[in-house]
């Protein structure tokens, strides 16, 4: 491994990193100015004090074969990796023509997607589990580089974190974990967090795991330690953590005031331990430089950030109308039974058995599909319904698999993994009962936000399946719908057959369709006798008419769709009511035209839900 020193480092070396120490510095001390003008940059968290790492971090980087995952304090890390400043202050200044989002992210959000540096969310460490996830990817397709994520030592304490490591250590995925230790998690100092004094160590008896601890102050034991453990991930396909010991010069963010809590001897003590006026004593001091040579070179970075400013304030902001735009992105049309007909070919066929044709289908159609979660490929075991009876047998253990009882990493890891190429979809059993889901709702919410926050440049193509309702007598946690809450957060589809020909039509619809799909499927209905039909293609957003009338409309959909055709069929009989039901199939997108001609029509509406008394979709 080559070792860098002030020595023997090259000087246009020694002088792009000055350079861009000192660029990276200035925009990280104006960032502050646009809030005060009412310019943007609402959010600022400065890295002042993790000068060393950050700039080790995208040095390493390898824009063509790895993946960064920086965090909202990772300024330099992306100056260094190539960023321009123009395109760091888009960013800042919520432009249109912001890499990250056109404008719709949160300011000090930096991302470049062409470049694989990945847009991140603000719940910190999020990341980690895509880090795992595109790592997974990486090692599938045999692409040599790493996924390199970063965070503060106080995000480890998140048991995401704890499963990403966990996985990517079982799994011997090339992922770095950079942990910038500064000692705070806003206010709250680390002995508040973890028993031990580096917050690595408590990963320390994790098999097939490297730790490297590193002065994240000091930028040549940064630039050592990120060399080291890029070489060691790649050449033994595991996983390494680099603890970066650096202070934290500033307040947490602009709308912090860490005077409130830190004391004059503390920030006389982080002030001279800047790692920026370090490095630039260390050139004087060496002799690699001279005071005239480094002068000259900060007044190059100061006319650089004059001249990005000059340009990105000039830049268009972005337009309110276009707030709606990248919520769902175009589904897949089927080309037959565009309306969602009935198919009266072939054999009828139960739930269980369609949806299991239907995944084995979808597997030979696209090659790019896998399937994971728990239970799912276990001898001649296929989830606790035998829904993937058979899969891994003829697909194999790399596409179909088991992941470990952690939903958050189930459900992360399928975000990651469709980063590395749109031709990805990935279906998941998110948890083993849609009870057991609630877990991974963080990164449900991760999954319905990347399309409309990346701008429409990535959204993840997933179909995540879980079993749902009620009927088997299974109690609290074995019987619950959970797809009330989850349709108000926007940017996934929800569907919910109840019938054969849907659960079929829908699935197919969902895994060869861009984005991401929330999949319901009604347990009680799997092997029943009046769920069994033959089975067609089903678009998206269409409702079907189950049973046409006049007197009443009721809506509904899953395991009360049945419920309702057994009703009115009696009241037909005893009353001779004539009652309209229709099943919805689908709730986000809704068919509302379907729903309104048919309230036009009785004029009298009831609306059948199996969920909970309040707040339920109903």
């Amino acid at each position: 491994m080559k070792k860098y020193d002030i020595k023997t480092t090259d000087k246009e070396t020694l002088r792009k990193w000055f350079y861009l120490m000192t660029l990276g510095r200035a925009i990280d001390e104006k960032a502050p100015s646009y809030l005060l003008q009412s310019l943007g940059w609402s959010y600022h968290a400065p890295y002042a004090g993790h000068d060393g790492i950050q700039l080790a971090m995208g040095q390493v980087f390898d824009k063509d074969t790895d993946f960064l995952f920086p965090y909202y304090r990772d300024m330099l890390t992306v100056l260094s990796a190539g960023m321009p400043a123009e395109e760091i202050i888009l960013n800042g200044i919520s432009k249109a023509t912001d890499l990250t989002s056109g404008g719709r992210h949160m300011s000090n959000h930096f991302s470049k997607m062409e470049w694989h540096i990945e847009n991140v969310s603000s719940a910190t460490a999020t990341h980690d589990l895509h880090a795992a996830g595109v790592a997974r990817a990486m090692v599938y397709y045999g692409q040599k580089g790493v996924a390199i994520t970063s965070h503060g030592e106080s995000a480890a304490s998140e048991g995401y974190v704890y499963e990403a490591i966990n996985g990517a250590s079982n799994e011997r995925l090339p992922v770095i974990f950079v942990f910038q230790d500064n000692g705070y998690g806003i206010s709250v100092p680390k002995k508040d967090q973890t028993a031990n004094r580096k917050v690595a160590d408590n990963f320390s008896g994790f098999k097939n795991l490297r730790i490297i601890h590193c002065n994240g102050k000091d930028v040549f034991d940064s630039m050592n330690a990120m060399t080291e453990a890029k070489e060691y991930a790649i050449a033994n396909r595991t996983p390494v953590i680099v603890q970066a010991n650096c202070v934290r010069i500033g307040s947490h963010s602009n709308s912090d005031k860490h005077t409130l809590y830190r004391d004059e001897n503390e920030l006389t003590y982080v002030k001279s331990a800047d790692p920026l006026y370090k490095f630039h004593r260390m050139l004087i001091r060496y002799g690699r430089f001279t005071e005239e040579e480094l002068k000259e070179i900060a007044d190059l970075a100061a006319k650089d950030l004059k001249a990005a400013n000059r340009k990105a304030m000039a830049a268009p902001d972005p337009d309110p109308s276009t707030v709606k735009d990248y919520v769902l992105p175009e589904p897949y049309q089927p080309q037959k039974y565009k309306e969602g007909v009935q198919n009266e070919e072939g054999e009828k066929e139960t739930l269980v058995t369609a949806i299991n044709k239907t995944l084995k289908a979808e597997f030979r159609h696209n090659p790019d599909t896998f399937i994971w979660g728990q239970d799912v490929a276990n001898k001649e075991k296929g989830g606790v319904f035998n829904i993937t009876k058979g899969m891994q047998q003829e697909f194999g253990i790399e596409r179909v698999f088991n992941a470990p009882i952690a939903e958050d990493y189930i459900v992360g890891t399928a975000n990651g993994m469709c980063r590395f190429d749109p031709k990805i979809h990935v279906v998941i059993e998110g948890a083993e009962f849609a009870d057991y889901f609630w877990p991974a709702v963080e990164q449900y919410v991760e999954c319905t936000h990347e399309y409309w926050r990346s701008n429409g440049q990535f959204t993840p193509n997933i179909t995540l399946r879980l079993a749902s309702g009620g009927y088997i007598g299974g109690g609290l946690y074995h019987s619950q719908t959970i797809e009330g809450a989850l349709t108000s957060l926007p940017g996934a589809r929800i569907v919910y057959p109840s019938f054969a020909d849907d659960a079929a039509g829908l699935l197919r619809t969902s895994m060869r369709s861009k984005g991401f799909t929330l999949y319901l499927e009604p347990k009680a209905l799997y092997n029943a006798v009046e769920a069994s039909t033959f089975v067609p293609e089903v678009p998206f957003g269409k409702a079907r008419i189950r049973r046409p009338g006049k007197d009443l409309t009721i809506i509904t959909y899953g395991n009360t769709t049945h419920l309702c055709l057994n009703v009115a069929e009696l009241l037909y009989k005893e009353k001779g009511w004539e009652l309209e039901v229709i099943d919805l199939r689908t709730l986000i997108p809704l068919d509302k035209e379907a729903i309104f001609n048919s309230v036009k029509k009785t004029s009298k509406v009831l609306i059948v839900h199996e969920d909970k008394v309040f707040s339920g979709f109903g």
